[in-house]
């Protein structure tokens, strides 16, 4: 088994030693790299504009690193008169590993669909919400917050940056590698590795095992043409490792 490990540091670094020291063989090939998010200096600002028990949304595990930094760096702390969300259990936890405050999660799911489940957040009639996020994602969240009632607003806590690979050196190291499998945790990621694939190589990239972190990419993946496609639970690395040594994925 050897596993191309496309996610930015540090979670490549987690996920490699630990598919290692399962007895896979795992590769690093990071497709974008993340750095501090345009508005991220102005998240002490927006946060001082919310009222007692309006919302903020932590969208993902960077987000919550930055905007955590960033309000340790400004001596502030995160305000107990606030409801936070997050998407997922693992994003969540990390929040409160952190800050030490309380966080709402659905159990179901790591996705806006999930957390948009939670009957809170039904009527939001004069509420204001947070999102805090990198550059882009999770419209469909803030549309159905707007619809139900909510003030939206995002602040760009982190940012998610193409790495650039000459394509002719790509193709032949991975394919001469032999990669049997690639760990893609985006839609963006995804797209990013499309675009490296050459024409003559095409056939072999579609039929490696391709694991991903949700059945919309999943279905992105298929239309492509990628033949063996598996889906995680989540976007954790625990989850993509128990995935990857998985023995029913039924891929």
């Amino acid at each position: 088994m050897k596993i191309l490990v496309t996610r930015p540091e540090p979670a490549a670094s987690e996920l490699i030693a630990a598919i290692n020291q399962r007895g896979g063989e795992a590769y690093s090939l990071p497709l974008i790299s993340i750095e501090p998010g345009a508005e991220l200096e102005s998240l002490d600002a927006r946060i001082n504009l919310l009222d007692k028990n309006d919302l903020i949304f932590l969208l993902s595990k960077n987000a919550v690193w930055y905007a955590d930094s960033a309000l340790k760096q400004a001596g502030l702390n995160w305000s107990d008169k606030l409801s936070y969300y997050g998407i997922g259990q693992s994003t969540s936890q990390y929040f409160t590993m952190l800050t030490g405050r309380t966080i709402h999660w659905a159990e179901h799911g790591e996705t806006s669909e999930a957390l948009l489940s939670l009957p809170e957040l039904h009527a939001l009639t004069d509420k204001r919400a947070l999102l805090l996020r990198g550059n882009g994602g999770r419209e469909l969240l803030a549309s159905t917050l707007r619809s139900r009632g909510a003030q939206v607003e995002y602040c760009e806590c982190y940012a998610r940056h193409p790495i650039s690979y000459d394509k002719t050196e790509f193709n032949q190291k991975w394919v001469n590698t032999d990669i049997t499998d690639i760990v893609i945790s985006s839609g963006q990621m995804l797209a990013l590795l499309n675009e490296l694939i050459a024409e003559n190589t095409k056939e072999w990239w579609f039929n490696r095992r391709l694991l991903v972190v949700s059945e919309r990419i999943a279905d992105q993946a298929r239309q492509d043409g990628w033949q063996k496609v598996c889906v995680a639970n989540s976007a954790d690395n625990n989850a993509l490792l128990e995935a990857l040594f998985s023995t029913d994925m039924g891929c």
